[in-house]
């Protein structure tokens, strides 16, 4: 799985409020739950992203509440993934859930500025900075963990497998 588009940089401690504000919580559609992303943090994040963009974050992305709104926001705003030294457990697991693929790295993320172009080779575990011409690398996902998010989670998952029986 190759992923591509424009880096969207955040810091460290990006919360779930902060993903998605509490007064939308009660919207379902992940379309609609991103097209508020960000909405308190950067107010025309929408706006000035395109889809496909890549979302580069420090330490503790999605720490907060534990709700399945926040990836699927992210997801719904057309946002292709998540790379970031670490995240919160729940939201990891929440995000790989809905299909949305988010990656950890150890290494130091800060030379990748707003709008570099990246692409991401999820089953090598490597992260170019085609604008720098940087690689940084990642654990890629078991082979199951990458079948799940491309299929679009694990309800999709869990329908194809029914299908099967």
């Amino acid at each position: 799985m190759i992923l591509e588009g424009a880096a969207r940089v955040f810091g460290n401690n990006i919360d779930t409020d902060l993903i998605i504000a509490a007064r939308y919580l009660a919207e379902t559609n992940e379309v609609e739950l991103g097209k508020n992303l960000f909405k308190d943090l950067r107010p025309n994040f929408v706006n000035e992203m395109n889809k496909g963009d890549i979302i580069v974050a420090g330490n503790n992305f999605g720490c907060g509440s534990s709700r399945e709104h926040a990836p699927l926001a992210i997801k719904g705003a057309g946002i292709s993934a998540v790379i970031a030294n670490s995240f919160a457990r729940i939201f990891f697991r929440n995000a790989i859930n809905v299909g949305l693929p988010i990656f950890v790295t150890s290494e130091n993320l800060s030379s990748i500025e707003e709008g570099d172009m990246l692409s991401i080779n999820a089953s090598e575990g490597i992260l170019l900075n085609k604008t720098k011409n940087k690689t940084y690398k990642f654990d890629p996902y078991p082979e199951f963990l990458l079948n799940l998010v491309q299929i679009g989670g694990l309800f999709n998952f869990t329908k194809n497998r029914l299908k099967e029986v």
